[in-house]
């Protein structure tokens, strides 16, 4: 069976995680493209017409395979108003120290799936990877008869189960120590990874991209040996020259510190370096409220330089990010292998 590097012509056994919110930038993903890893670009946040500006950046950037990464299409919860004041009120303070208005949910919370899906469809890319949940089998099917490899992600092994049930062509299984959102939507383990891996190893014959904590080659050397053909490394590429990290983002990871999971800023679990928000936020609106209740906050702080203020995505690895191209990056974390 021809494996899945060989599938997507990949020289590196390596995959950039798919990190929405800018930081993922074309430069990034295809400077890890070029140089034979599969970038990934974050669109999940993304409207469709800049879905397609991103692709065709890509386009023009690279002739390497690269990915896309999209949220599953998730039911809308009910929120009520009590909830709403109560999350607006924890987040007054924070508006107040950066000169903004009182908090208020926009009209729109997310740009719409379907349209998202059909940008993504336009732009070509070798793989699409998606988070939260399952694809239908019409997505699918419409993804095979593209020629687009269809790539889930898994947190514990009833996901794996599920997702080879569906016939999707990989699975990302993320460890606990992954930065970023838990990327599952049925039972997280929060396993090691290494262990996760192993596990999912023995209940599904679909190719495993490891991911989380993976910082350095002996890292990636050791998810390989455990059962992933490919790596998955998000934090590794945060300080890289092409990430789109704004520099209060990457002043706070040059110090590093304590990680935690968090709802404060989402309302889905993820895992950043603590600070104010994530210690003072207590009644987060559920996804993709929460999110849209603190999008205007984040962007205020990240022109004020306001880290504490910021969604700072990182793993357990925070320690060993290191700054480069991300071209050399990547060659550092697979030499060898």
């Amino acid at each position: 069976m021809t494996s899945l590097r060989e599938r997507l012509g990949l020289r590196l056994p390596l995959v950039l995680a798919p990190m929405a919110g800018g930081i993922s930038t074309p430069a990034l993903v295809a400077a890890v493209s070029e140089v034979g890893g599969l970038g990934s670009l974050g669109a999940a946040y993304l409207t469709p017409e800049q879905v397609r500006q991103a692709g065709a950046e890509l386009h023009r950037l690279t002739s390497r395979p690269w990915a896309i990464n999209l949220f599953a299409p998730q039911p809308v919860p009910q929120i009520t108003l009590p909830q709403v004041q109560a999350a607006a009120a924890e987040l007054a303070p924070f508006h107040a120290e950066l000169g903004l208005p009182a908090p208020a949910l926009p009209q729109t919370p997310e740009p719409d799936f379907a349209e998202q899906f059909a940008a993504a469809l336009a732009c070509r890319p070798a793989a699409l990877s998606f988070t939260f949940g399952r694809l239908g089998a019409a997505h699918l099917a419409e993804l095979r008869g593209r020629g687009i490899l269809s790539i889930g992600t898994a947190t514990g092994l009833e996901e794996v189960r599920q997702l080879t049930a569906d016939g999707v062509d990989a699975v990302v299984v993320q460890g606990g120590a992954a930065g970023g959102h838990r990327g599952g939507w049925a039972h997280d383990e929060q396993a090691g990874t290494l262990a996760l891996v192993r596990a999912a190893r023995a209940v599904t014959h679909l190719p495993l991209l490891a991911a989380g904590g993976l910082m350095t080659r002996d890292d990636v050397a050791a998810a390989l040996a455990a059962g992933a053909e490919l790596a998955q490394c998000g934090t590794a590429f945060l300080l890289a020259d092409e990430a789109g990290t704004s520099a209060p983002y990457r002043a706070a990871l040059a110090r590093g510190g304590e990680t935690v999971l968090t709802r404060a800023f989402s309302g889905r679990p993820a895992r950043g370096l603590k600070n104010a928000v994530t210690e003072g936020v207590a009644y987060p609106l559920p996804s993709p409220y929460q999110n849209a209740l603190t999008r205007a906050m984040r962007a205020a702080a990240a022109q004020a330089g306001r880290p504490d203020f910021l969604s700072l995505w990182a793993g357990t690895g925070v320690g060993q990010v290191r700054p480069g191209p991300a071209a050399e990056l990547a060659r550092q974390l697979t030499a060898g292998l």
